[in-house]
């Protein structure tokens, strides 16, 4: 008997694998680029449109820390008008700054090697949007800042703000990206959006045949 014939016979008996390595490793890249690009779509898809922040309690930025204090005080002065103006536009900041996002997240899911594939299919369960994260965090946070500034600078509440908590950092009474309003938005914009993604990726997870895609099932389904 040739040895192809014994190896057809092999696999007719369910004794030899169906599919070689290469082809499982193909599977689990595969898998998992579908996972990321259908995650990252979907998150991007939700929060960047009108009310994506704004509409949405669990997404929705509020102000600094330090700004929430003065802006009770504030509304007890009768200028509340001036907190909800400067809460609605960082949210609607982050809205228009999102879709930025997208380029880059497809440009992410391409590039991804087979090894990182492999490692990420058996993480836990937003292992693949932590990868994600880590790769397009930096980049994203430099692409949504001008964004977000062009989108905010017309408040005078947050110029106000600014100037306060610029001298406030500059005493060691304010730290990191609360010293400005812009770094707060982007920083708590890329937060929500990794937010969905992970959410995304657990409903993947959880029940891969519910997504319909083929090789979902196949890498997530094991």
């Amino acid at each position: 008997m040739k040895r192809r014939d014994v190896t057809a016979g092999l696999l007719a008996a369910g004794v030899w694998p169906a599919a070689s390595a290469a082809t499982s490793e193909t599977d689990a890249a595969s898998g998992v680029r579908a996972a990321l690009e259908r995650g990252a779509l979907a998150a991007v898809s939700k929060l960047g449109k009108s009310g994506g922040f704004l509409d949405d309690p669990k997404v929705r930025i509020p102000l600094p820390g330090h700004l929430k204090d003065a802006a009770k005080l504030m509304r007890k002065l009768g200028q509340g008008k001036r907190v909800d103006e400067l809460e609605t536009a960082m949210n609607r900041a982050a809205e228009a700054a999102v879709p930025e996002a997208k380029t880059l997240f497809v440009s992410t899911v391409k590039n991804m090697s087979v090894e990182d594939a492999l490692k990420l299919v058996k993480g836990g369960d937003t292992a693949v949007t932590d990868y994600f994260s880590a790769k397009t965090r930096a980049p994203l946070a430099e692409k949504f800042l001008p964004i977000v500034t062009k989108a905010t600078e017309k408040v005078k509440l947050a110029d106000s703000y600014n100037r306060v908590a610029a001298k406030a950092a500059g005493a060691g009474l304010v730290k990191g990206d609360e010293a400005n309003v812009q770094k707060h938005v982007t920083n708590k914009a890329l937060d929500g959006l990794f937010t969905l993604i992970g959410e995304e990726e657990k409903k993947i997870r959880a029940d891969p045949v519910k997504t319909g895609s083929a090789i979902l099932k196949k890498v997530f389904g094991g």
